[in-house]
């Protein structure tokens, strides 16, 4: 479920953190939805609730670390959007054996990035201690995956604030919970910055470069800079039908659910992209950009070599294609070690590259 406001400027995904048959979590996520829908909607935030229940992830199966953004599974991409999306987050959880459920560890687990520099609040739910221990042992998690726990919190005792499988609503409860998204909002605008500047600069061909996976609000900015990029491409080839430039913003956004996408910025700037995905044996490499005044300073071989790097484990070559007159992205490839590759379904006006890869030692 959904509230939406029409020019939202916070996010905020509420998370039902138990999954068992029987489990209050719905209803009090409910609860609070309604209880601060009149605040969010004068502060222009949107709540979203994800039931982990309905999510259905199941217990952390991704060959790759979280930290690489490479994922293998449809319903970690699916977590990954979602969870990217937001600013800030209300986690709704029980307390199980003085611990939080092992469905909130794992949908945490799952990610890495996604999950960095935004606050979290939590609303729990228990009997002797309202669910205050569960809460204790997940601050432990969410602040090793940079996130930040706010002060205010909400804490119901079962037998005093539920009564048939629903919160007994009250002025005072109502207040409480308004004041918790007022602080997370806060701190969300508060800690804004931090999530769109990239974390640190990297060690590439040129100073002040800052490598990070594309984001939502990346995303006008890159369909300028490919639009940019295959003017050159057009002349080249001698034609406007390249997909690169029909692509729209609404296209460019789906294809994140197919696709990995990485940015490169200096001094803020959105100067270079990539994009890879899985197919079989094959890591497919494409759309690879460099702004037309940065060309030539190395960003490019250094972007591919970096992509090349976030192959999954069972990849056995790397796989792109250019326009058959691209001689300048041609000779870049080659030096790179790809070799012209024949291949049924290849466009007339395009040429295939492959390049095969080399064993990686990997420990654990």
């Amino acid at each position: 479920m959904s509230t939406n406001t029409a020019a939202a400027s916070l996010h905020v995904l509420v998370i039902v953190a138990s999954t068992r048959p029987g489990r209050l979590g719905p209803a009090i996520a409910d609860w609070f939805v309604q209880a601060t829908l009149p605040a969010a909607s004068s502060g222009e935030v949107t709540l979203d609730v994800a039931d982990l229940a309905d999510i259905g992830l199941p217990l952390l199966d991704e060959p790759e670390h979280p930290s690489s953004g490479v994922y293998a599974h449809e319903h970690t991409r699916a977590w990954s959007r979602r969870v990217a999306a937001a600013d800030a987050f209300v986690v709704v959880t029980p307390e199980y054996n003085y611990a939080m459920p092992a469905a909130l560890k794992n949908a945490l687990d799952f990610l890495y990035h996604e999950w960095a520099w935004k606050p979290v609040a939590f609303v729990s739910y228990g009997n002797t201690s309202a669910g205050t221990r569960s809460v204790q042992m997940a601050k432990q998690v969410v602040t090793t995956l940079k996130m930040m726990p706010i002060g205010a919190t909400v804490a119901l005792r079962i037998a005093d604030s539920t009564s048939n499988g629903q919160v007994l609503r009250s002025a005072g409860l109502d207040e409480t919970a308004r004041r918790m998204l007022l602080e997370l909002t806060r701190v969300a605008s508060a800690m804004r910055p931090l999530r769109t500047e990239p974390e640190s600069e990297v060690t590439g061909p040129v100073d002040g470069l800052r490598l990070t996976t594309a984001q939502p609000d990346d995303l006008a900015e890159l369909l300028v800079l490919q639009r940019c990029c295959w003017v050159q491409e057009a002349l080249a080839n001698d034609t406007l039908d390249l997909a690169p430039l029909r692509e729209t913003l609404d296209e460019l956004r789906e294809s994140m659910s197919t696709w990995h996408l990485w940015c490169v910025r200096r001094q803020g700037r959105l100067v270079a992209a990539v994009r890879a995905r899985a197919r079989e044996r094959a890591w497919l490499i494409g759309r690879l950009m460099v702004a037309p005044d940065q060309a030539g300073s190395g960003i490019g071989t250094w972007l591919l070599s970096h992509v090349e790097q976030q192959a999954p484990q069972e990849a056995a070559h790397y796989e792109l294609f250019t326009g058959r007159r691209s001689t300048r992205n041609i000779k870049l490839y080659e030096r790179a070690g790809y070799v012209l590759s024949l291949a049924e379904g290849t466009p007339h006006d395009a040429v295939r590259l492959t390049k095969q890869r080399q064993p990686v030692a990997r420990l654990g």
